[in-house]
């Protein structure tokens, strides 16, 4: 019985499917301790509808949050009926129009997929795995102690 419980639907990778995984793991990745591997999978994930005609890139947007400098693009990239963003690439800032500031107001509606089935889905569609080790697993320090000592005394 428990293990009925455990096991995930398998999804085909329709459109509508891929776009709803895609939109869960970026929402996750936001808040993530360790976040690569999920921006990884959503950016091959894009990368791979484009190719295959299933998405589109619409245009370029100023970044909410640029890096270094004063203002970035990034690009807007349109899967069924969600919206994400992407970086860009030169061919980008000179094939595809400038739209301005993102319009706050532009919502993806909700996704319905969890996380875990998100990620299978994706991580089938684009054959990329996630490594077993995960970052800081061979960091954790053994617990110690903490000394007290009278006031004035010196510590070793």
């Amino acid at each position: 019985m428990n293990n009925e419980r455990n096991k995930i639907p398998s999804l085909r990778p329709t459109i509508e499917n891929l776009s709803q995984a895609i939109f869960t793991v970026n929402r996750h990745a936001k808040t993530a301790p360790n976040p690569k591997f999920l921006y990884q999978l959503k950016h091959d994930a894009i990368k791979k509808m484009l190719r295959e005609g299933k998405a589109k890139k619409t245009g370029l947007h100023f970044s909410n949050n640029p890096r270094n400098s004063q203002q970035q693009s990034d690009v807007l990239v349109v899967c069924g009926d969600y919206t994400f963003h992407i970086p860009p690439t030169k061919q980008d800032f000179e094939q595809l129009p400038h739209l301005g500031k993102l319009d706050q107001s532009v919502r993806n509606p909700r996704a319905t997929i969890s996380l875990t089935t998100a990620k299978r889905l994706l991580s089938a569609y684009t054959g990329l795995k996630e490594s077993t080790e995960t970052a800081g697993a061979g960091k954790t320090r053994k617990y110690a102690k903490p000394v007290f000592k009278k006031l004035g005394e010196r510590y070793p």
